[in-house]
């Protein structure tokens, strides 16, 4: 049996279950233990940073890096919890955690400055791979998934880079391996992708018959009205029950060369406003972006929606069309029940579809859905 370090994340589980924060889940408990080995092998491999390697050569790391972990499993297991509990019991200073979907737009754009430096000539894989090792020992990502070609080609060729650079990742995702880019364009391309994840990773599956996160949405009222510092201060505690507990982490997503900028998020929770999302000018493509990084959305300040304001009423039916047809959890404050919040103006009878939905998205049925990103 492993046994506990005071300071480790398997330690760090047993004393949230102790403290009545979380209920005990042996499955969770098994993927601790699996993390934790991990954690005490990366304190006594220390990686250094790797600087000037050649990639694709014959050099190999000084020493064998830890196997990382790929950790999957259906949604609201606590695969984002457990992944906190190692990413800070873990002592080393290159580290780093960040969500897949941001991971996958910085290589983007990295790759557009290099192939614009080097004029389209040459292969930017290599630079990339290279800069990422050498400031990052430990790379942590939330919701592993691929669902672009892009993507799926970039993929392969970067994680031989970093792994051959002693790169140790440890991965989330709501998908085993033989699952990822399941039915997408030309798949077999990416299969030796997925033959190197099994390979250099430790599968752990994390699939316990509990769905934390749907019991609570289940539990809890989605809908406040009428605005209140009451209904505001019960979506702070929605927000800091689903994110559990994280620290505020500033998002940027690009869209279609813009910035969409998103203040407070943690642990794919996303909170905004009516006014940020609506009075502003958005459409479609900010909303995909925004349904694509949460799979779940608190929106405060949700305003009775007069003839003056047919735009932002546009706009929202916009967003939660959109929010609903990739299954995003909504946690909301309204000025009124969805039935009066549009009742006159350009769109009012198309308005209806949306108090439907923002009805149905409150049922258990739709709260079962997994999120589409």
């Amino acid at each position: 049996m492993l046994e506990h370090d005071s300071r480790g994340p398997l330690a760090a589980y047993h004393a949230l279950c102790t403290e009545n924060d979380i209920s005990f889940d042996p499955d969770q408990e098994r993927a601790a233990q699996a993390l934790e080995r991990l954690c005490r092998d990366l304190a006594r491999h220390a990686p250094k940073p790797v600087r000037g390697f050649r990639l694709f050569s014959r050099r190999k790391v000084a020493e064998p890096a830890p196997r990382g972990i790929y950790l999957y499993g259906a949604v609201g297991r606590g695969k984002t919890m457990l992944m906190d509990l190692f990413f800070d019991a873990v002592l080393i200073e290159r580290k780093r955690r960040v969500h897949f979907h941001a991971f996958m737009q910085e290589v983007h754009k990295a790759i557009n400055v290099v192939n614009r430096a080097i004029e389209s000539e040459g292969d930017p894989i290599p630079s990339l791979a290279r800069k990422i090792a050498e400031d990052t020992g430990l790379l942590c990502f939330d919701e592993f998934h691929v669902t672009d070609i892009a993507d799926a080609m970039i993929l392969g060729r970067l994680f031989q880079a970093l792994f051959e650079a002693g790169v140790v990742p440890v991965t989330t995702s709501n998908w085993h391996p033989d699952e990822l880019y399941a039915g997408g364009l030309n798949r077999q391309l990416f299969l030796p992708f997925i033959a190197m994840i099994k390979e250099r990773l430790d599968i752990v599956s994390l699939d316990g018959p509990q769905d934390y996160r749907q019991l609570f949405l289940k539990q809890a009222r989605l809908y406040h009205t009428p605005l209140s510092p009451a209904a505001e201060a019960e979506l702070a505690q929605a927000f800091e029950r689903l994110s559990g507990g994280g620290s505020l982490e500033p998002v940027a997503l690009d869209v279609q060369g813009r910035t969409l900028k998103i203040l407070r998020a943690a642990k794919g929770v996303a909170w905004l406003s009516f006014a940020e999302l609506c009075e502003q000018p958005l459409g479609p493509a900010d909303y995909l972006a925004l349904a694509n990084s949460f799979h779940t959305l608190v929106l405060s300040g949700i305003p009775r929606l007069g003839k003056e304001k047919r735009n932002e009423a546009k706009r929202f039916v916009t967003l939660i069309d959109i929010l609903y047809e990739h299954k995003v959890h909504l946690v909301c404050a309204a000025d009124a029940p969805p039935s009066e919040l549009y009742q006159a103006g350009d769109g009012a009878f198309e308005f209806e579809r949306t108090v439907s939905r923002l009805t149905e998205m409150q049922s258990e049925d739709y709260l079962s859905e997994h999120h589409v990103p």
